[in-house]
């Protein structure tokens, strides 16, 4: 964050807010001209600060309300092991997020699917065909409190 301004920080804090403002509205939220605004924007995009756009979608509306935190751990771990496992968990849909993490699971898996039975097929066909599993803890989650899509700047 040291080659960011006040600007930068206000252009990223309002496209995290709606990335689909023209160049135009964004310079008026941030009191530029839009030349360079979007020639700012343009550099926050290659320096990799903006990874990418992004659409929210309802989940309810397109029949994947179910919400699963689910807990791995494997039986072994080491790079072989970890890079074949993060390859598979790449190719299935149902898992939307996926982080390695520490303590007594070795990745947390943010699944979606439409329903207990859909889950239940996920973790029968999909998880349970990895050798390498140990075990998994599911969270059902009942309702989402807070998301706001975005990082605190």
């Amino acid at each position: 964050m040291n080659n960011l301004d006040e600007t930068d920080l206000k252009i990223l804090k309002t496209l995290q807010k709606n990335a689909k403002l023209t160049t135009k509205e964004l310079a008026t939220a941030v009191n530029l001209t839009p030349t360079p605004v979007f020639e700012r924007q343009k550099r926050l995009e290659r320096r990799g600060y903006i990874k990418k756009y992004v659409a929210v979608l309802d989940p309810e509306k397109l029949n994947q309300g179910l919400l699963v935190f689910c807990k791995v751990k494997l039986k072994l771990i080491n790079h072989e092991i970890a890079d074949a496992f993060t390859r598979r968990i790449m190719r299935i849909p149902e898992v939307t997020e996926c982080y390695n993490t520490s303590g007594a699971y070795d990745y947390l898996l943010k699944v979606r699917a439409r329903d207990m039975k859909q889950y239940q097929e996920f973790v029968l066909n999909k998880l349970g065909e990895i050798e390498e599993l140990a075990s998994i803890e599911s969270t059902f989650v009942m309702s989402e409190v807070k998301n706001n899509f975005g990082i605190n700047l």
